[in-house]
């Protein structure tokens, strides 16, 4: 990955485009979202420690969790995002060598989240990223992720204040888009796009509105999470329990007939 793909990632979220991402967890699925069409590659943390044999929230090895990425960054020539969780780090010092080592892999973006934490931390460390980015010589667009709604952090009556609170915190900051996990009413997006300048990132939720309708209302990036890796692993256990409880094979085949030729579609080494 050159500098040039982190230009194409920001040209992605400019004004009056929404960017479409259906989240990876490892460099096949990365692959053949690739080949779908996609325009960049998105990691969901919670899919790609699935994959690791890990629970989501930090417990996948840093040791493991790099050069992970870089199996992705092999195999795919689109812009990639990684899902850096908090940043593997409860200080800014921490979550910036974490993300340097990120940028000198080649990636792209990142999601940066507050969970439980302060918003303060989470200011901080967006300004510690972006001054060892500037230190490297690389730059990096931080997608920064506010917990409120996914994580109920605030009364239900003051989620929509206290998001877009966040928001203009983290602008201020200097993060380049803005993450509201777990809206999904129109009102609260388009009082959000209304209010915060970031490039507005929404999940994909039950009962959120059609991708024209998130688009007429000033989104400009719509991530699946671990939803794409869910309905594989939904087939998977469907195709699964057929075979080892009914001794029968219909499931697996009818779930198989899209799949691609995966070995025309990976380099070799």
């Amino acid at each position: 990955m050159s500098a040039q793909q982190t230009v194409q990632f920001r040209a992605l979220h400019g004004e009056g485009r929404l960017l479409i991402l259906p989240n990876a967890w490892g460099a096949g699925s990365a692959r053949l979202i690739e080949d779908c069409g996609a325009e960049a590659i998105a990691t969901s943390s919670a899919a790609f420690a699935w994959a690791h044999g890990y629970p989501d929230g930090e417990a996948l090895p840093v040791a493991t969790f790099l050069p992970a990425v870089a199996e992705i960054l092999r195999v795919v020539k689109v812009p990639v995002s990684v899902d850096s969780e908090t940043g593997f780090s409860d200080t800014p010092e921490g979550a910036a060598q974490f993300v340097g080592a990120l940028i000198e892999r080649g990636v792209s973006g990142i999601n940066l989240e507050d969970g439980h934490g302060s918003p303060e931390l989470l200011v901080a460390k967006i300004k510690a990223i972006k001054a060892e980015a500037t230190r490297k010589g690389g730059d990096i667009f931080i997608n920064a992720r506010a917990d409120v709604y996914l994580k109920n952090l605030a009364a239900p009556e003051k989620m929509l204040t206290e998001t877009i609170a966040r928001g203009l915190a983290y602008t201020e900051a200097g993060a380049d888009g803005f993450f509201a996990p777990g809206v999904f009413e129109l009102s609260d997006i388009r009082a959000i796009v209304s209010a915060v300048s970031l490039p507005l990132n929404i999940l994909v939720w039950p009962g959120l509105a059609s991708i024209a309708e998130l688009k007429a209302a000033g989104v400009r990036r719509v991530s699946a999470g671990s939803g794409t890796s869910r309905a594989a692993n939904g087939a998977l256990r469907r195709a699964t329990t057929r075979l080892l409880e009914d001794g029968l094979y219909d499931t697996m085949l009818k779930e198989g007939e899209d799949a691609p030729k995966m070995n025309a579609l990976l380099p070799g080494i």
